[in-house]
């Protein structure tokens, strides 16, 4: 990076600033920036006006640019001061005859109306501070975060714990973190991710030719890849073998430490991606597919939309009457059976095998085949490895019995031992998205949901063969009907095939923000699953 692009790195930084002096300078510094490429231009005929820019000429590249950034930051910038200069440098330039670009799409989901989502300049001061805090780390408040504002509480657990893992000091260098999370969130075909980082890998000083393929990448990297894959789809298959690989790879070995980093990073993206999907969460501002220097159409409909099966599906409202109340009673009904009489050991474990078996045959999504694009499936091999593939031949997956093996007393210790304070900040995520509640079933107050939460994380440790010896597996049938089980299925193992059919097909009644909150449940519990299945392959090779 020149001196050049690294002043103008640092002016962007300086709009992170709490103070609002240094806040101001950095946007000055930017105008002029911004002002001065114009002149660039030179002058535009009346006739001609305003220029689209669409030129591939750098000085042009390099303004559009900066036009589709202050246009993310006039709308998401936690700071009311940054947000009106940057409605005032745009409309300064389209006063100049420039064409400036506007946003694609309505806010940061496609599944959630933009009016239901928190709004940066409508919040209460708590999120404000995490907002602030957000933006200061990484000159953006991006639609993931203000998606997860519906739960503040988990919101500041998640950024603190991803900025840990990013930024702060740790045994892998920023490109390479930045890097592992570009290579784990293509497994799933999640542009959104990729291109946010492979934003970040550049500006951490990575070099562009590892983003031209896996291969253009260190062989230390590349022997990841097995590992990548496996994680993402078959984490059973783990063994310790694999790990041995890895850290005696002579000249291109890890150490223990970088492995436990690399681990944590790919099942983070692994299940953010789940996220990611599940939401529908749009790209950016200020990325590719986040805004057009076109002038709007006539009708705002998008055709893609329609072909996506994006469109909106109207239930009527005696389609989904009394689903609540048919949900609280087998709750109640289950309380009571509960108190009554307690199952064999003996059958618990066949409710859970069968459990488990019917879980493999939940068809996850309409459409057989996602063809990944070259421009994420560069960064994985072996696109056609899957979730789907074992089922479909009758392949078992092991029990993997959680009395034997646990977060809470091994993975956790020895994530804290190779990777200080980060065992501490997932446990805490773990345990926010577990226990969050707020004794409400959408309309309906002071409902006790801690039944229906563990049913659904233990739903989803149970396709992943983990077994909780103390839970009857015969709950889940009750609570989870076959449309929650498909959503939760596609989510967890094919989440590039979510759709918003599937996200408004269960739990019709519910609100977003119980229908987002679902969402993280499914994210933690998927990314504690295959960390349990990294970390127990890890213990086995150490002893």
């Amino acid at each position: 990076m020149d001196t050049q692009d690294q002043d103008c790195v640092g002016r962007w930084d300086g709009l992170g600033s709490r103070d609002a002096s240094s806040r101001d300078a950095a946007m000055e510094h930017i105008r002029q920036e911004v002002m001065r490429r114009v002149e660039d231009i030179g002058p535009i005929p009346a006739s001609l006006a305003p220029s689209p820019l669409a030129s591939a000429s750098a000085p042009n590249n390099d303004l559009n640019e900066m036009l589709a950034r202050l246009l993310m930051l006039s709308k998401r910038c936690p700071f009311e001061d940054v947000r009106e200069r940057c409605v005032w440098i745009l409309q300064s330039v389209q006063d100049l005859g420039v064409r400036i670009p506007r946003p694609l799409g309505n806010g940061p989901s496609r599944f959630i109306p933009e009016k239901e989502i928190l709004q940066v300049s409508k919040v209460d001061a708590r999120t404000q501070t995490i907002f602030e805090d957000a933006f200061a780390a990484l000159g953006r408040l991006d639609n993931i975060s203000l998606v997860m504002g519906f739960h503040p509480q988990y919101l500041e657990s998640f950024l603190r714990t991803q900025h840990y893992l990013l930024q702060m000091d740790g045994p892998l260098s920023l490109h390479y973190r930045h890097y592992i999370g570009i290579m784990a969130a293509a497994r799933h075909q999640c542009s959104y991710l990729v291109n946010l980082h492979v934003n970040d890998f550049l500006q951490v000083g990575g070099d562009h030719k590892w983003l031209n393929g896996l291969d253009g990448a260190p062989q230390k990297l590349q022997h990841l890849g097995e590992l990548n894959k496996i994680l993402a789809h078959r984490p059973w298959l783990l063994t310790k073998e694999h790990i041995e690989h890895l850290l005696k790879a002579e000249e291109h070995s890890w150490s223990l430490a970088e492995l436990i980093h690399a681990v944590v990073l790919l099942t983070h993206y692994h299940s953010l991606a789940s996220f990611t999907f599940g939401c529908g969460i749009t790209p950016e501002i200020h990325c590719d597919g986040g805004h057009t220097f076109r002038p709007p159409s006539l009708s705002q409909y998008c055709v893609c939309d329609i072909a996506n099966g994006n469109d909106c599906v109207h239930v009527s409202v005696q389609e989904v009457s009394g689903e609540v109340e048919v949900l609280m009673e087998r709750m109640k009904q289950l309380q009571e059976c509960r108190d009554e009489e307690e199952a064999s050991q003996e059958e618990m474990a066949t409710r859970f095998e069968r459990e488990k078996t019917e879980s493999m045959l939940v068809v996850t999504a309409e459409d057989e085949e996602c063809v990944p694009s070259r421009d994420v499936s560069r960064h994985f091999e072996d696109p056609s490895y899957g979730y789907k593939d074992f089922s479909r031949r009758g392949e078992h997956v092991p029990t993997f019995r959680v009395q034997d093996y646990s977060w809470e007393d091994h993975g956790f210790s020895l994530v804290n031992r190779l990777y200080p304070d980060v065992g501490q900040m997932l446990d805490e995520k773990f345990q926010m998205a577990y226990n969050l509640t707020y004794n409400t079933m959408a309309m309906h107050k002071d409902v006790d949901t801690s039944m229906l939460r563990r049913a659904i994380w233990n739903y989803i440790h149970c396709m992943f063969g983990i077994r909780y010896d103390d839970y009857d597996y015969g709950e889940i049938n009750q609570l989870l009907d076959r449309s929650f089980k498909i959503y939760i299925k596609t989510m967890v193992c094919s989440p590039e095939k979510t759709t918003k059919r599937m996200y408004e097909s269960f739990w019709r009644q519910f609100q977003h923000s119980e229908k987002v909150h679902v969402n993280l449940l499914l994210m933690e519990a998927r990314m504690q699953a295959e960390l349990l299945y990294a970390l127990r392959a890890i213990t086995r090779y150490m002893t």
